[in-house]
């Protein structure tokens, strides 16, 4: 039976707004971002290089935006959190060991604690035994040595682990570790309904008193 589940937090907690973000790239004369874009924000997600080398990347692409329109850019695809999906998690922080798991940098933290609150994201971050964020770490999903560091550091069984996921190859890099896996489908599933969803990882008793 699961006692550990790794959460992520994009499409799980927080709704991402893919189609608000491809917007922002049109209105920059994009429709993708290029090669080298991809692998400075991978860079950036990993804590590789730091919030003002990552604008002044981006300034230089494009001179004539500002470096606010660019971080408004950077942030548009977060959207939503719905307050219940933190209610949830207060309902099982006692029961299981909790753990947060984002592929993510500060401009879209610092950007997620504004919109929410302070409050709201200090009482959600204490729901987790530990948050990993992967600029903190400088590692990120898929990479297999991100979820061993979980695993080695807080003494997980694998075998007793769910991890959380909306993206396959996160998923499958979870799977060749032994640790059990959601890929949760955000157009058609909520994480709220874990325990209807994954029933059978868990002691039917202790999910019907949650």
């Amino acid at each position: 039976m699961v006692k550990n589940i790794i959460f992520d937090l994009g499409n799980v907690f927080i709704d991402l707004d893919h189609s608000g973000s491809q917007n922002e790239l049109l209105k920059f004369g994009m429709k993708s971002f290029s090669d080298e874009m991809i692998e400075i924000n991978a860079s950036y997600d990993k804590g590789l290089i730091k919030t003002d080398e990552f604008v002044a990347y981006y300034l230089k692409i494009f001179p004539g935006k500002t470096e606010q329109q660019l971080i408004k850019s950077w942030n548009s695809i977060l959207f939503d959190f719905p307050k219940k999906r933190c209610s949830f998690l207060e309902n099982i922080t006692k029961k299981y060991k909790l753990f947060l798991f984002s592929n993510t940098n500060e401009l879209h933290i610092d950007y997620f604690k504004t919109q929410v609150g302070y409050d709201f994201y200090n009482r959600f971050l204490n729901c987790f035994e530990k948050v990993y964020y992967s600029y903190k770490i400088n590692s990120r999903k898929p990479e297999s040595k991100s979820f061993k560091m979980i695993i080695n550091e807080n003494n997980l069984i694998a075998s007793e682990t769910l991890f959380v996921d909306d993206t396959l190859i996160n998923i499958e890099s979870a799977n060749k570790l032994g640790i059990k896996t959601w890929h949760l489908n955000p157009n058609l599933e909520d994480v709220t309904d874990l325990f209807t969803i994954k029933s059978d990882l868990f002691d039917k008793l202790e999910a019907e008193l949650i």
